[in-house]
């Protein structure tokens, strides 16, 4: 179970414009820029991004039902801002990971205590 879809819509009216020019820089933050599949318009949405292996992982807060995963798992791809740089990620896929092993050892707990363990998996673009 993900976060209120209540919560969401406070958050994307007040949180998302005062956290928004920090979290392209912040470590485990991130703003992923993606296309709205109906309306062809531009939308971005801060995230929790983390490196694993050779893969980006987003967790989703909100669950795989958001607008913004829709969104990328139609396109199959979506440009991430994170520390200052832009990185193209593509072939999205949702994962389920009761153990969130692919998050770093100290996001867990924290990600544990708000019942997230759906992720977004991508690669970068060659």
């Amino acid at each position: 179970m993900a976060l209120p879809k209540g919560l969401a819509r406070f958050n994307r009216v007040v949180t998302n414009r005062v956290t928004g020019p920090f979290a392209a820089r912040l470590p485990g933050f991130a703003i992923v820029h993606h296309i709205g599949r109906k309306s062809g318009r531009p939308h971005s949405n801060p995230v929790n991004l983390f490196h694993h292996d050779d893969r980006y992982v987003i967790a989703l807060t909100y669950g795989a039902d958001s607008q913004w995963v829709r969104n990328v798992m139609a396109a199959g791809e979506a440009r991430v801002r994170t520390r200052g740089r832009t990185i193209h990620l593509v072939e999205p896929q949702i994962v389920h990971d009761r153990t969130r092993s692919r998050v770093p050892a100290p996001v867990r707990p924290i990600l544990g205590a708000v019942n997230v363990s759906d992720f977004m998996v991508l690669r970068r673009r060659s």
